[in-house]
């Protein structure tokens, strides 16, 4: 390589983030930090002087995945190049991680990723190639030390905020408050004046997202936090259609929090609320609220106070100790309360975490014939609740195009639009398929006319008629319609 080649990339980064939505938040955080630093993000690491890895360590097969990109990194890194391994998986095994990944240059944790320049400052400084690494355990200065940034991930027309990080529950199969540190809610002004930036970047969803969303404010002393933030966000970003609430807690959603989310109509009538079994024995060894009867009053109130009420939760089969017995509560709760979305896991044996003590782990041909029978059960449920918005009309968030294809896979060359309507979280849920070709990231409403056990087929609802003035459409959103034809 060339010297001016060398030059030439010594001011730009390459950064891959792995896991979950609250890591790319964390990742697009660090991206400002370097931007303002006056670096370059670069989509080559071979481009690149500095490679970032925002690892995910939260199960053995993210560690792995992230393990594998950073063997990956280094093994093609140049002399003037440094691999810096970021995130959960950092913060995790600190610094045993360069003796599964030898060449590591830096590792930085999850607590003081704003002070990812700073590392690499000293990183071209060092007089010795010896790794250095920069994990305090201190998180409280998360929320008050951000640099300023935009504590926001921008998919497209929409939009992950994050509210707060850590968590303080004591859940017994979770390794997070061992990784992010205790619960640390960001402040409510920040937070208001984030989203007043997105409605001016023209955001048309907005997801609050944390480890636990409905501890919102409790280290800030608030009750009720999340009520009081969700009033703070609908006035200073009254022009934002959509507020999605990601990662209740069992057991704190409020009457409060209900009235609320009922109240302003931003906020879609769509909850999250990971309740991980239905068996109290079996909640009770995971740690986890065990009052099964809240679920079924609190769903109650929910569903009377918005009846179009879409519930997405999620649930582990296979935990040690349980029982047949125990799983058949589990699908019992399932049957009667028929959430709309379930996410399910096989357990997962993570060292370190309280479970995997635990005696009695169950055989991995149990778990899997018990997550079988689940999402047997569970696929009935969506696809009856799928069937009954036929005729309906929605409105759908409209996110890319697709080719149409014939009931033998061809290409029919029809355009189809793929969206997502109130009921559907990004890549956890499902899409409204529409023919024809509608503009991206505007909001459009669409009959439906069709159902699968996942998704929605849907064509443009002739019942709400859209006029057209000056290459616009004026409906259930401003859209633009020059490119249409």
């Amino acid at each position: 390589m060339t010297k001016a080649a060398k030059a030439s990339r010594n001011d730009k980064y390459y950064l891959l983030s792995l896991g979950c939505a609250k890591n790319t938040v964390d990742s697009e955080s660090m991206a400002q930090i370097l931007n303002t630093s006056g670096m370059r993000g670069v989509g080559d690491p071979e481009a690149a002087e500095v490679l970032i890895v925002n690892t995910c360590g939260f199960i053995n097969a993210a560690k792995e995945e992230s393990v594998e990109a950073l063997r990956e990194l280094v093994a093609i890194k140049r002399g003037d190049q440094m691999v810096i391994a970021a995130g959960c998986l950092s913060q995790r095994y600190g610094d045993t991680l360069v003796q599964e990944v030898p060449g590591l240059d830096g590792v930085i944790g999850t607590r003081r990723w704003m002070d990812i320049f700073d590392l690499i400052t000293r990183l071209r400084e060092r007089l010795h190639p010896a790794p250095l690494y920069h994990l305090p355990d201190e998180a409280k200065v998360v929320g008050l030390d951000e640099r300023g940034v935009l504590r926001a991930s921008l998919q497209g027309a929409s939009a992950y905020l994050k509210i707060a990080d850590g968590c303080r529950r004591p859940c017994a199969f979770c390794a997070i408050p061992r990784i992010k540190g205790t619960a640390v809610s960001r402040p409510l002004e920040s937070i208001a004046a984030e989203a007043a930036r997105l409605q001016a970047l023209g955001v048309r969803e907005v997801m609050l997202i944390a480890q636990d969303s409905t501890d919102y404010g409790y280290d800030l002393g608030m009750k009720d936090g999340l009520a009081h933030l969700l009033d703070a966000i609908v006035a200073a970003a009254p022009d934002i259609p959509w507020l999605r609430i990601m990662y209740a807690y069992p057991g704190y959603v409020t009457p409060r929090l209900i009235e609320t989310m009922a109240r302003h109509e931003q906020i879609l009538p769509y909850l999250d609320i990971p309740l991980q079994h239905g068996h109290r024995e079996t909640l009770k060894r995971m740690k986890r609220p065990a009052k099964v009867e809240w679920v079924y009053d609190t769903i109650g109130k929910l569903r009377e106070a918005m009846p179009e009420l879409a519930v997405r939760t999620t649930f582990i089969v296979g935990y040690p100790g349980e029982s047949e017995e125990e799983f058949q509560g589990l699908l019992q709760m399932a049957g009667d309360l028929e959430f709309d979305r379930v996410g399910a896991f096989q357990y997962s044996y993570e060292l370190g975490t309280p479970s995997a003590a635990l005696p009695d782990h169950v055989d991995d041909a149990i778990k899997q014939e018990r997550y079988e029978r689940l999402m047997q059960l569970q696929s009935a449920i969506s696809l009856k609740k799928n069937q009954a918005l036929v005729g309906k009309t929605l409105d759908i968030l409209v996110e890319g195009h697709g080719a149409g294809e014939d009931e033998s896979g061809a290409d029919t060359g029809d355009v189809i639009s793929l969206g997502r309507s109130y009921r559907d979280a990004p890549e956890i849920d499902g899409y409204v398929l529409v023919e024809g070709e509608l503009p991206v990231g505007e909001i459009v409403p669409v009959r439906v006319t069709g159902a699968t056990t996942y998704d929605l087929i849907a064509t443009v609802d002739s019942a709400a008629p859209l006029v057209i003035e000056a290459g616009r459409v004026y409906g259930a959103g401003m859209i633009d319609v020059s490119d249409l034809g």
